[in-house]
This record gives C-alpha cells, sequence and structure tokens, in this order.
C-alpha cells in the first residue's frame, strides 16, 4: 500500500475504531493502576527508531488476554499510520536490540515502513525463531505489489472474523 491509501485506511479504521478504543481505554482505567497506553520503541524505515503504541494490558486479567487474543490492543497503532512511522501493511515492527544483529540482507526488511499487519504475521499463526520471521517478512520486502497487499489486506481481514480472532505476533 502506497502513503496514500494507508492514510485512507487508517483514518476509515479509526472513525470505526474510535468509540471501541474509548470503550477499552475507560475500561483499561478502572480495571488497573498504570497507563493506558504504552510506549514501545521500534526500529522503521531505515532503522529509525520510534515509539509504537498499543493498549496496556496485564498477564493475569482476562481484559488483557481478550485484548491480545484478538488484537484490539493493537488499535493505538493506527496513530502511528497516520503520523507515517507505520504502514497499513508492511514487516512487522522490531526492537532495536534486533536491528544490530541484522545482516546486510536482514537489513534490507527496513527499507520499507513496518505495518499494522504483513505476510509473516498471516504464515505464522505462533511465534518461530527470529529468522523465520525475517525470512517472511524478507520475501514480502522482494515481493511487494499492490496485488499481494490487497491479499495481505483480505487475508488479515478474514483472520480477524475467525473465532479465535487475532494475527500471530
Amino acid at each position: 500500500m502506497r502513503r496514500g491509501g494507508d492514510l485512507a485506511l487508517a483514518a476509515l479504521a479509526g472513525i470505526v475504531a474510535l468509540p471501541l478504543a474509548l470503550v477499552i481505554a475507560a475500561l483499561l482505567r478502572c480495571s488497573a493502576r498504570g497507563p493506558v497506553l504504552l510506549r514501545l520503541t521500534r526500529a522503521g524505515r531505515h532503522g529509525r527508531e520510534f515509539q509504537i503504541l498499543r493498549f496496556r494490558t496485564s498477564r493475569g486479567g482476562r481484559l488483557g488476554v481478550l485484548l491480545r487474543r484478538t488484537g484490539l490492543d493493537e488499535l493505538p497503532r493506527l496513530w502511528n499510520v497516520a503520523r507515517g512511522e507505520m504502514g497499513v501493511i508492511g514487516p512487522r515492527p522490531v526492537r532495536p536490540d534486533q536491528v544490530v544483529r541484522y545482516s546486510r540482507r536482514e537489513r534490507g526488511r527496513l527499507d520499507v515502513r513496518p505495518g499494522l499487519t504483513g505476510w509473516a504475521q498471516l504464515q505464522a499463526r505462533r511465534p518461530p525463531a527470529r529468522p523465520d520471521w525475517t525470512e517472511l517478512d524478507l520475501w514480502y520486502v522482494e515481493h511487494r505489489s499492490l496485488r499481494l497487499d490487497l491479499r495481505i489486506l483480505g487475508l488479515t481481514v478474514l483472520a480477524l472474523l475467525r473465532p479465535e480472532g487475532g494475527l500471530a505476533r
């Protein structure tokens, strides 16, 4: 997807998701102390660091489990898309400490903005070892096209509609 498509999808999803995000934020605020949003440092396009946003989820709470299982904990990432730090579709955003260990070839995944969803998340329902994720992300970068992006977008919608919901992380 190109920047215009990213903005259009993020705006549409943001309008639809805003009431839900407000309810989630209120539930998180009432259920436990601490911030509603977490800011995590990730490496973006060309390795530039940025703060990714997500709802805080505690491991022991039902709400946290539900948010992680459905992927709703990642709704605030729409803001990262609007800011241009992420795209709707792209490689998984990774921690900067992972990037410093990348080979020259693996650094190719930094040629594009990380995405909310992507080929790796769809291909692996359970997290494999880092090299497998990286290979899936590299395959996407090497084969990306509008057709592939539309396929990923369609498969993402289907994955989110399944009873177990959510994508692999």
